[in-house]
C-alpha cells in the first residue's frame, strides 16, 4: 500500500508576505529515519511513500520543533521515546523564511530563521539561529513568542491534522463531534472560555468594589473621632503655653547662675596668683643660699689642691721606700729558701753516701756467705712469685667480671631512669595543658567571647568598633558567643563536633564588609576565622515538619537557641544542622546511621565524639578529633574549672609517686656506682700489685741467667769510687751555704733599715696628711650643703610648677569652660527667646534656677496627665483630619469610577454572550 501526505508551504496564518513559510526540514535519528532532508516550496507541498517510510513522522517532526509535548503528538509519552532504536540522540531542524513585512527581527535572525531541537536520553534543549547557524536564543519563551508571531498552533487540528485525527473526523458522523471539532480549530472554544473567564473576573471585581466601599466606612468614623480629639485638646495648649515660658525662664536662669560661677571663679584665680611671690622669694633664698656654697666649694676646692700637691711627694717617697722594703723582704725570703734547699740536697747526698757504704759491705758478706746455696734458693723464690703471680691474676679476672655486672646494672637502671624522666615530663607537659586550659576557662568566665579565639577575637572585636564606618551593616560574630544550648550542657560535645569552626565565623551582609573584615583582621593580627556572607534582611527560615529528620532523637538545631534569625538560617545554610542527629553513645549511632534508614539525614554525632554518614552504600565512621576544642558552649565553666583542676592534683600525684621511684632508683644507683668505684680500686690495686709481682719475677729471672763468673769485687771497687765523688761534692756544697747564710744576714740588715725609714717619714708627714684628711670632709660637708640646697631649690620649683601654676592653669582653663559654656547657655536661651522678653517680665530676681526647674516638672507632669489620652499635638491632629477627609473622598471617587466602568464592562460581555 502506498499513500500520500499533504503539506502547505505556509502554515495556518502566515501572512501572503512569505514571512514563516517552512523551507526546509531536517531529521537525523529521528523515529524511522537516520537523516533526511526535505526542500519545500511556497504553497502546497505532497509527500508520497509505503505504509511506514516516515510521512507522518515529518508531522510530527514539525510538532516536536515548535514546542509540542510528546504526549500532545499521540506518538509517544516522553520525548526520548522518538529517539531512534540504537541510537543515543535526536535532532529535527526547520529553517523558516523569514522576509517582508510581517518578518521576526530580521536585525537579528535575518531572512531565515532556524529552529534545532536536540534530543538525548535525558534531556532536550531548543536553539534558534540566524542564517549563519549562530545561535541566537535558546529560552522556551522565545521560542513561544516567534510561534505567536507567526501564529503557527501547531494543536490546531486545522494546522496540523495527524493520522488519528483525520480519522476521528472523517469516520465521525454526528454533526454534534463535528461542530465541536470546528469550534475548537477555529478557536471559538478558546474565545467562548476568555468569555466566561472575563465575567467571572468582572463579578469577582464587583464584589470586590461592595467590600472597599464597606472599608470606607470605619475610616469615616475615625474621621469624627479625631474632629472630636481636636476640640477634647485644645485646653491641653493653654498648659503648654506655660511650659513654654517657664522653658524661657529656666534657659536665662541657667545663664544668669554661669555668671555667678565666672565671678566665683574669678575670685578664686586671683587668690591663687598670690601664691606664685610666696613661692618664688623661697626659690630666691635658695637660690642665694646656693651661690654661696658653691662660692665655698670653690676656695676648699683649691685648698685640697695644694694640700694635695704637698702630700704627693710624701707619697712618692713612702711608695718608694715600701717598694724597696718589698724588694729585701723578697730577696731574704728567696735566700733563705736557697739555703733550705741546699741543705735539704746535703742531707740526702749523706744518706745516699751511707747507704752505697752499707750495700758496699752487704755485698762482700752475701758473696761469703751464699756462693753455694744462692741458686737452690733463688729457683724456689721464683716459683713461689710465678704461683702468686698466677693467683693475682685470678683474683684481677674475677673483679673485671664483677665490674662489668656493676656497670651493667647501672646501665639498666640509669634506661630505666630516663623512662621515668620522660614520664615525668610528659605529665608535666599534661599539666602544663591543663593548666592553660583552666587560664582559659578563668578567662572565659569573665569574658565568654575568649572561648571563640582568644585574645585575638577581643582584638578583632576592637578593630571592629574602631573601623564600624567601614560596614554597611556590623558584622555578627563569633556565632559560638550568640548561641545556647537549650537543654543544659548534655550535648556539648556532640554539637561543637558537629558545627567545629563554625562557632568562630563572623556573618557579613555582602562582600564589601567581608573585605572590610578581613583588612580589620590584619591589623588585629587574627586570621584563619571563617566568614559567611548571608544577608541580614532576609527573615528567618520556616523549616517544614517533612524536611526534618524523622527520629525521636534531636538534632543540632533542636538544641541550640539563637534570637538572631541570621545566626539560625546560617547554622541551617551552611551546617546544615537541621539534618545532624546526635545520640548519646557508638552504637545507638551505628543502628541511627546505618540501620534505619532515616530520610533527611545527614549526618549522625556521638556524645563522646564519633562522626558517622552514609553516601549511597558507603559507610564511614570518623573516630575522636583530639585537636578539637570541647566545652566551649557551657553555660557555666565553674564545674569544668574544678574538674580540671582535680584532673591537674590526679597528675600531680602521678608525677610525685614517678619522681619518688626516681629517688629510688638514684639512691641504687649512687650505691651501684659507690660499690663500681671501690671494685675499680680494688681492681687497680691487684693490676698495681699484678705488675709489680711480674716485674719482680722477671727480674729475678733475669738476675739469675747474670753470668757467675762475674767478681765482686769490680762491684766493691765502683761503689768505693762513687762514695769518694759523693763526700767531694757534699764539701763543696757546705761551702757554699756558708756564703748564702752570710748573704741572709745582709738582706735581713737591708730590711730592718729601710722599715725605719718608712716609719720615720710617717712620723713626719703625719699632720700633712690629717690636714688634708680634714679638707677633704669638709669639702664633702659643702657639697652635702650644695646638694640640700639644690634638693630644695627642686621642692620648691616641683611646688610651683606641679601645683601652683597648674592649680592656675586650671583655674583659668575652667574660667574659659565656664565662659564657653555661659556662651553656649546664652546662644540657647537666645534661641529659646530674647532677653528683651525676659526683662520685660520683671520677675528675674524673684525664683531661683531649682524653684524654676521643679515649677516646669509640675507643669509637665500636670501636662502628661492631661494629655495621656492624645500623644499627638492639636496641628498633626488637624493634618491627620485634613489627610484622611482628602483620602476619603478621593477613595469614593475612584470607587464610582470603577463603579462605572465595570458597568460598561459587564453590558459588553451580556452582549457579546448573546451574540
Amino acid at each position: 500500500m502506498s499513500s500520500s501526505r499533504v503539506f502547505s508551504g505556509q502554515m495556518y496564518g502566515a501572512q501572503r508576505s512569505g514571512a514563516g513559510t517552512i523551507r526546509r526540514i531536517r531529521l537525523e535519528n529521528f523515529m524511522c529515519h537516520n537523516s533526511l532532508e526535505i526542500e519545500l516550496g511556497e504553497w502546497v507541498n505532497f509527500i508520497t511513500g509505503q505504509n511506514g517510510s516516515g510521512k507522518s513522522a515529518i508531522l510530527t517532526a514539525l510538532c516536536i520543533a515548535f514546542g509540542c509535548r510528546a504526549r500532545e503528538t499521540q506518538r509517544a509519552s516522553k520525548l526520548k521515546e522518538f529517539i531512534k532504536t540504537g541510537c543515543s540522540y535526536a535532532t529535527v531542524q526547520v529553517d523558516i523564511k523569514n522576509e517582508g513585512v510581517d518578518s521576526f527581527k530580521p536585525e537579528i535572525f535575518g531572512d531565515t530563521i532556524i529552529i534545532e531541537r536536540r534530543i538525548s536520553d535525558t534531556t532536550s534543549s531548543t536553539v534558534l539561529k540566524d542564517r549563519q547557524g549562530r545561535k541566537v536564543a535558546s529560552r522556551k519563551e522565545d521560542l513561544r513568542e516567534l510561534v505567536e508571531h507567526f501564529n503557527i498552533d501547531v494543536e490546531n487540528p486545522c494546522v496540523i491534522m495527524s493520522q488519528d485525527k483525520s480519522r476521528e473526523f472523517l469516520h465521525s458522523g454526528n454533526d454534534r463531534d463535528k461542530f465541536k471539532f470546528f469550534f475548537k480549530a477555529t478557536l471559538l472554544q478558546q474565545v467562548d472560555e476568555l468569555l466566561q473567564s472575563i465575567i467571572k473576573q468582572l463579578k469577582d471585581a464587583c464584589a470586590l468594589v461592595d467590600e472597599l466601599e464597606k472599608l470606607i466606612r470605619p475610616a469615616q468614623l475615625e474621621l469624627s473621632e479625631l474632629q472630636e480629639k481636636i476640640e477634647n485638646i485644645k485646653r491641653v495648649e493653654q498648659i503648654s503655653q506655660e511650659v513654654q515660658l517657664l522653658r524661657k525662664k529656666l534657659a536665662w536662669s541657667l545663664v544668669y547662675d554661669e555668671d555667678k560661677r565666672l565671678q566665683e571663679q574669678s575670685k578664686n584665680i586671683e587668690t591663687l596668683k598670690k601664691r606664685i611671690p610666696t613661692c618664688q622669694a623661697k626659690i630666691d633664698s635658695t637660690l642665694d643660699k646656693l651661690e654661696k656654697l658653691l662660692e665655698r666649694l670653690s676656695k676648699k676646692k683649691v685648698q685640697v689642691a695644694s694640700l694635695v700637691e704637698k702630700t704627693s711627694e710624701v707619697k712618692r717617697k713612702k711608695d718608694e721606700l715600701w717598694d724597696a722594703l718589698c724588694s729585701a723582704r723578697k730577696e731574704k725570703l728567696e735566700l733563705e729558701e736557697e739555703h733550705r734547699r741546699g741543705t735539704k740536697q746535703i742531707r740526702k747526698m749523706r744518706n745516699d753516701v751511707r747507704r752505697l757504704e752499707e750495700q758496699a759491705r752487704d755485698i762482700q758478706d752475701k758473696h761469703i756467705r751464699n756462693t753455694q746455696a744462692e741458686e737452690s734458693e733463688i729457683e724456689e723464690q721464683i716459683k713461689e712469685l710465678e704461683y702468686a703471680v698466677d693467683n693475682v691474676q685470678s683474683l684481677l679476672s674475677s673483679l673485671k667480671d664483677e665490674e662489668n655486672t656493676l656497670s651493667e646494672q647501672i646501665s639498666a637502671e640509669m634506661d630505666a631512669m630516663k623512662k621515668i624522666n620522660d614520664e615525668i615530663n610528659y605529665y608535666e607537659r599534661k599539666q602544663r595543658e591543663v593548666h592553660h586550659q583552666i587560664c582559659e576557662l578563668r578567662l572565659h568566665q569573665t569574658n565568654k567571647v575568649t572561648a571563640f579565639g582568644g585574645d585575638g577575637v577581643l582584638r578583632l572585636l576592637r578593630e571592629i568598633e574602631r573601623h564600624h564606618k567601614a560596614f554597611s551593616m556590623p558584622p555578627i560574630g563569633p556565632i559560638g558567643a550568640h548561641v545556647t544550648l537549650v537543654n543544659g550542657d548534655t550535648w556539648v560535645p556532640a554539637v561543637e563536633r558537629a558545627i567545629g569552626k563554625m562557632l568562630n565565623a563572623f556573618i557579613v551582609t555582602n562582600s564589601e564588609d567581608a573585605c572590610a573584615l578581613r583588612k580589620c583582621a590584619r591589623e588585629a593580627r587574627y586570621n584563619f576565622f571563617p566568614i559567611v556572607i548571608q544577608r541580614f534582611s532576609r527573615p528567618r527560615l520556616i523549616i517544614p515538619n517533612h524536611s526534618l529528620p524523622q527520629t525521636s532523637h534531636p538534632t543540632t538545631l533542636s538544641v541550640l537557641h539563637s534570637d538572631n534569625p541570621t545566626i539560625y538560617n546560617v547554622l541551617v545554610d551552611v551546617c546544615k544542622a537541621e539534618r545532624q542527629v546526635l545520640v548519646k553513645d557508638y552504637n545507638m549511632g551505628r543502628a541511627v546511621a546505618f540501620d534505619q534508614r532515616i530520610p533527611n539525614m545527614l549526618e549522625v554525632f556521638t556524645l563522646d565524639g564519633f562522626k558517622m554518614f552514609s553516601r549511597g552504600s558507603v559507610q564511614t565512621v570518623l573516630p575522636i578529633n583530639k585537636n578539637l576544642k570541647i566545652g566551649r558552649l557551657r553555660g557555666s565553666f565553674g564545674d569544668q574549672v574544678k574538674e580540671f583542676e582535680s584532673h591537674v592534683s590526679n597528675i600531680q600525684q602521678d608525677i610525685d609517686q614517678c619522681k619518688s621511684r626516681k629517688r629510688e632508683l638514684e639512691k641504687k644507683v649512687q650505691d651501684f656506682n659507690r660499690k663500681l668505684d671501690n671494685k675499680k680500686k680494688r681492681r687497680l690495686d691487684v693490676e698495681r700489685e699484678f705488675m709489680a709481682k711480674r716485674m719482680k719475677l722477671q727480674d729475678m729471672q733475669k738476675s739469675h741467667a747474670v753470668d757467675a763468673s762475674l767478681l765482686p769485687e769490680s762491684t766493691t771497687n765502683e761503689l768505693l769510687q762513687e762514695i769518694s765523688d759523693g763526700k767531694m761534692v757534699i764539701n763543696k756544697k757546705e761551702a757554699l751555704l756558708e756564703t748564702l747564710k752570710d748573704r741572709i744576714n745582709e738582706a735581713e740588715e737591708k730590711a730592718r733599715t729601710l722599715k725605719l725609714s718608712f716609719e720615720d717619714l710617717g712620723e713626719s708627714t703625719k699632720g700633712e696628711v690629717e690636714a688634708f684628711q680634714k679638707a677633704e670632709e669638709e669639702l664633702t660637708e659643702i657639697e652635702k650643703e650644695i646638694h640640700n640646697a639644690e634638693a630644695n631649690k627642686l621642692h620648691y620649683e616641683n611646688i610651683m610648677n606641679n601645683k601652683v601654676l597648674p592649680q592656675i592653669k586650671e583655674a583659668e582653663a575652667k574660667y574659659l569652660e565656664l565662659e564657653k559654656d555661659r556662651k553656649e547657655s546664652y546662644k540657647k536661651a537666645s534661641v529659646i527667646c530674647p532677653e528683651s522678653d525676659i526683662e520685660a517680665l520683671g520677675d528675674r530676681d524673684e525664683t531661683t534656677t531649682e524653684q524654676l526647674d521643679a515649677k516646669l516638672k509640675r507643669l509637665n507632669q500636670r501636662l502628661m496627665h492631661e494629655s495621656q489620652q492624645y500623644s499627638e499635638s492639636i496641628d498633626d491632629l488637624r493634618m491627620l483630619h485634613q489627610e484622611k477627609e482628602r483620602r476619603i473622598l478621593r477613595k469614593l471617587h475612584t470607587y464610582k469610577a470603577f463603579r462605572e466602568r465595570l458597568d460598561v464592562s459587564s453590558t459588553c460581555c451580556s452582549i457579546c454572550s448573546r451574540i
